[in-house]
């Protein structure tokens, strides 16, 4: 694996069918699994590794957001990772850019409500990545459901000959939805009963359950211990909240648990619609030191 810090060099040492991986790094078995399956489909893995400051609202978060680029350096390499782009600042925001990527339409509600101009540093970031190294397709999590909508939407409108696939949530043995943030929470039982009030609510819709404020009531109230921002059911293509889950849709919902802001969402898709609750773990994320190289 070579780390690579320009679009250029990435573009020239890249051939064949590329893949990317975008990611900020502190890598953990959510992006492993966005790179095993690129490693199936792909003749070049591109994984690139920035913090993007444009994209954070607090400026604590963007300092505090754990770094360390050997170590997700020798996880890549496992994964089967080709080239590891790593630019800098310069390379990325050079000359005080005039241009921004906005998708207001999608972006008003939810994480865009509670979080302003985070998805217009996330949309500009991503369309610089695209348009720099070119893939044929990129890998997204749908940790970040609304943020796979904007993107999906970003690069069909502008005409970025690429396909955007979204991989399902990786969970802790616990059931926490994957995040680097997470080696930050203090509260474990509070933080896992957001995914657990998620499970609560596909397991009400397996029952036969569709009405939406139905849904996400259930949520709330099976949250316990963490502050509560919004639940929401949400069309999956235009995050249109919805009266009834009756077409793909995410169920999402953001918490804080003391300092540290989480978020997590159950996917509906397929025909008839069914639940995505993800994969758990078998063992402790190798966020916490187990088997990072």
């Amino acid at each position: 694996m070579k780390i690579i810090g320009t679009f250029a060099e990435t573009r020239a040492l890249a051939t064949g069918a590329v893949g990317l991986v975008p990611t900020m790094g502190f890598l953990h078995e959510g992006h492993v699994s966005l790179m095993e399956r690129a490693r199936r489909v792909c003749d070049t893995l591109v994984a690139s590794l920035y913090v993007n400051p444009t994209q954070f609202d607090e400026r604590g978060d963007f300092d505090r957001y754990p770094r360390d680029l050997d170590r997700d350096a020798a996880i890549a390499a496992a994964a089967g990772v080709d080239i590891l782009f790593a630019p800098d600042d310069d390379e990325m925001y050079p000359n005080h850019p005039v241009t921004a990527v906005s998708l207001p339409a999608l972006t008003d509600r939810m994480e865009g409500a509670h979080r302003p101009g985070h998805f217009e540093g996330v949309a500009t970031v991503v369309a610089k990545l695209l348009a720099g190294i070119q893939p044929q397709t990129a890998f997204f999590g749908r940790k970040d459901a609304q943020q796979l909508a904007v993107i999906s939407s970003m690069a069909a409108d502008l005409s970025f000959p690429v396909d955007i696939v979204g991989g399902s949530i990786v969970r802790e043995h616990d059931g926490l939805a994957l995040s680097s943030r997470n080696i930050f929470i203090e509260n474990r039982d509070a933080a896992c009963t957001l995914s657990s009030a998620l499970m609560t609510a596909a397991d009400a819709y397996e029952r036969g359950v569709v009405d939406g404020a139905e849904l996400e009531s259930l949520v709330v109230e099976t949250v316990k211990g963490a502050d509560v921002e919004y639940v929401e059911l949400a069309d999956a293509r235009t995050t249109e909240r919805l009266v009834s889950l009756d077409r793909p849709a995410f169920l999402a919902i953001a918490a804080r648990v003391g300092s540290v802001r989480l978020i997590d969402n159950v996917f509906f898709s397929g025909s008839p619609l069914a639940a995505d609750r993800g994969t758990n773990l078998d063992a402790p994320s190798l966020l916490y030191g187990q088997g990072d190289a």
